[in-house]
């Protein structure tokens, strides 16, 4: 079997190491050496995009929490209607710079599209200074409601957080949270937060196969 190569290392701002690893034809960010994303693994995402669509405004505005290896802002480019536009926040650096580089490639080099705007910011920030804006919010910013990247993240998933989110979307506006794992009473904060929620669990990989993930639905 190949060995994994390091191809690049980082942080998050509470200091957790990142790094950026190869092994053949598969790329992988790890935090605190625990496998965060591969890209292997990326029908979920787009499971996400789907079942977070726009409606029919010409000018629909999607915002995407986490740019990851690029494939829920691909995913979200592929639902957008002719005229919107994609923001991606993304808290990291470095994970930026491997979009641009070695992660560009794997779903097709989404920055590059004109529809897309990039936020090197937190996420919670763009949704506390963005009010009655976007038609779609897509959180894709850690394994879950319940964070381990970032602890600070928790923040977002919290009642509070989710009122904020609530208040940053459009009438008729749909949130959207991947999960690596099924959180039950996730869905009960959502529903506090003033949302109708639904869960989704969806296949890992594009063609139906691979582990299950949770998609968190919460409807304005």
């Amino acid at each position: 079997m190949l060995p994994w190569v390091t191809l690049d290392t980082s942080a998050t701002p509470d200091g957790t190491p990142l790094t950026l690893d190869k092994r053949g034809d598969e790329l992988v960010i790890r935090a605190g050496g625990k496998d965060l994303m591969s890209s292997r693994m990326h029908g979920s995402e787009e499971a996400m995009a789907a079942l977070a669509r726009p409606g029919d405004r010409p000018d629909a505005t999607i915002l995407v929490g986490g740019l990851g290896m690029g494939f829920t802002l691909r995913a979200a480019l592929g639902v957008l209607p002719p005229g919107g536009r994609v923001t991606v926040s993304e808290l990291v650096p470095a994970v930026v710079e491997w979009n641009r580089g070695p992660l560009g490639p794997l779903a097709g080099h989404p920055l590059n599209d004109p529809r897309a705007l990039l936020r090197v910011e937190d996420v919670r920030e763009v949704l506390r200074t963005t009010p009655n804006s976007w038609d779609s919010i897509l959180l894709d910013v850690d394994n879950g409601p319940d964070a381990f990247t970032q602890p600070d993240n928790d923040a977002i998933y919290t009642i509070k957080g989710l009122q904020r989110a609530r208040m940053a979307l459009r009438r008729g506006g749909v949130l959207a949270v991947w999960s690596a794992y099924e959180a039950p009473e996730f869905e009960k904060r959502l529903h506090k937060a003033g949302f109708r929620p639904e869960s989704h669990r969806v296949r890992a990989r594009a063609e139906g196969k691979g582990p299950r993930h949770t998609i968190y639905i919460g409807r304005v």
